[in-house]
């Protein structure tokens, strides 16, 4: 049974029957479950020359490459094999590609939470931080106590 590895993705030709049927929600939504677990199951391809043609897995190509991946996990095929499907194997090669999804992960989370850290929460009621005043902008003093309570509120400052 042949052996998953690891491809470079600007070596597989789509053919262009196979391209119409590319579904992009479908792409989306295996492009967030590679990011969660990994590619999980291998694209097939069969060797042309100095390339290789896809037989199947255009929409796990199509994530991988969406994701910015330069190489997916494929299994060479022979054209007349029916039997093309394999399952990961714990190659050294394979760990490695799993392990880069598993950092794709982190990063996503990562950015996802300091995105909610830097936005503040509309729920919460908090306004954004007001801009710090500069020499430049200058005011008048208060001329009374109510006048300089006033401005303390709007400078936010303690009274």
């Amino acid at each position: 049974m042949p052996k998953a590895e690891s491809f470079p993705i600007e070596k597989i030709h789509i053919p262009a029957k196979r391209s119409r049927a590319l579904q992009p929600e479908r792409v989306r939504e295996l492009a967030e479950s590679i990011l969660e677990t990994g590619q999980q199951a291998p694209i097939s391809v069969r060797v042309d020359k100095d390339q290789f043609i896809l037989v199947e897995g255009l929409h796990r190509l199509e994530a991988c490459r969406a994701l910015g991946e330069t190489s997916v996990i494929a299994v060479v095929v022979q054209a007349e094999s029916p039997q093309h499907r394999k399952l990961l194997s714990d190659s050294t090669e394979l760990e490695a590609e799993r392990d880069k999804m598993v950092r794709l992960k982190q990063l996503r989370l990562e950015r996802e939470a300091a995105a909610a850290v830097a936005v503040p929460s509309a729920k919460s009621g908090a306004s954004p931080p007001r801009p710090k005043r500069t020499a430049a902008v200058s005011r008048p003093g208060p001329q009374t106590l109510s006048q300089w309570i006033a401005r303390q509120k709007s400078d936010g400052g303690r009274y």
